[in-house]
């Protein structure tokens, strides 16, 4: 029985040996001494969190860190100044960098669904409801702003300040956003995961006292999407890209999208624990409100080169409404995905 036993341990941890070895090859490349990994307070970033924290590629790297970007100015400084190895960004705010010049390559999408408008009128749940009426918009024409203008013109609903138009309201943070509603200084606002979850567990443990009507999850963007386009109701809207130095690292590459993966997979089966680990890192955050973001968030791990069809066709509407959101063209088939054949940087 013992010599079985220690056998089978013999056996399986030759077999790990192997995975690590296949997935890592050691004897041809020694460790790297650090990675960095960037990302905003968003659902795209909590894989990223859960590889710094887990160790999962302490194979690869000496040190693994994550880091935070909280404005889009920001994030276009570490990613022209190199100073992250894998970013988190939307889709669009790729193309854009790649189309300049910027030695990046998009790794995958994994954020297909995560914007709402929060509003204090129950009724609200198409945009065609909020004509007449003012909403907040944080970071003036990124991608909350950019999706809402583009599916209001292709639904008909004006934007503007007459009667019947829907009234932007610009405000720096989604942050500042959901204060002005909490304080009853604004009635809605269209807001990402996860602040809508953090902002209506929020609202509904303030006393009445000081709290306006309750908050409803008033209106899916990505359903108004669908029914706009005819498509499914989804957009690439977010994912991980990698910078210049590693483009032709494919053992890295391929090493870093596993463990993409499967960070992805622990945080929606563990959403609880997913929300503690990243309460710890943002401290605007709660692990509650990070764990009920999760299960109203589309999240999909998606290799860029089979997300193409999809991420052109949103391309191809902001190209219409506006060249430069996507750096003035659609990005060349080398955008989709790096590999060892594409040159390093």
């Amino acid at each position: 029985m013992k010599i079985a036993l220690t056998r089978r341990r013999l056996l399986l941890s030759t077999g790990a040996a192997a995975l690590a070895s296949a997935a890592w090859p050691v004897a041809a490349q020694a460790k790297l001494p650090k990675l960095t990994l960037a990302g905003p307070f968003a659902a795209v970033s909590n894989p990223l969190i859960r590889i710094a924290d887990s160790g999962a590629l302490a194979d690869v790297a000496e040190q693994v860190e994550f880091v935070t970007w909280r404005t889009p100015d920001q994030l276009r400084a570490l990613t022209i100044e190199g100073k992250a190895d894998f970013l988190a960004m939307p889709s669009n705010v790729a193309a854009n960098l790649f189309n300049r010049g910027v030695p990046l390559r998009l790794l995958n999408i994994s954020v297909w669904g995560i914007q709402y408008v929060l509003t204090r009128d129950a009724g609200v749940k198409t945009l065609a409801d909020l004509r007449g009426k003012e909403l907040l918009m944080p970071f003036r024409g990124d991608m909350p702003d950019i999706t809402f203008q583009t599916l209001a013109a292709k639904l008909g609903v004006n934007i503007g300040q007459g009667e019947q138009d829907v009234r932007l309201r610009y405000v720096a943070t989604p942050l500042d956003a959901m204060q002005m509603l909490l304080t009853r200084r604004a009635d809605h606002a269209l807001l990402a995961e996860p602040a809508v979850s953090v902002g209506l567990l929020k609202s509904r443990a303030l006393p009445v006292s000081v709290i306006a009507p309750d908050l409803y999850r008033g209106i899916d963007i990505q359903q108004e999407w669908g029914r706009a386009f005819g498509r499914e109701p989804r957009i690439p809207m977010a994912g991980i890209a990698v910078m210049g130095k590693h483009l032709g690292n494919a053992a890295l590459l391929a090493r870093f999208e596993q463990a993409y993966e499967q960070a992805m997979q622990w945080c929606k089966s563990d959403s609880a624990a997913c929300g503690q680990a990243v309460a710890r890192r943002i401290d605007m955050l709660t692990p509650e409100g990070v764990a009920e973001s999760i299960a109203h968030s589309q999240l999909q791990v998606v290799p860029a080169a089979q997300a193409k069809s999809e991420l052109e066709f949103f391309f191809e509407q902001l190209h219409a409404r506006q060249p430069g959101l996507i750096g003035g063209k659609l990005p060349a088939a080398e955008f989709y995905g790096a590999s060892a054949a594409q040159p390093a940087a």
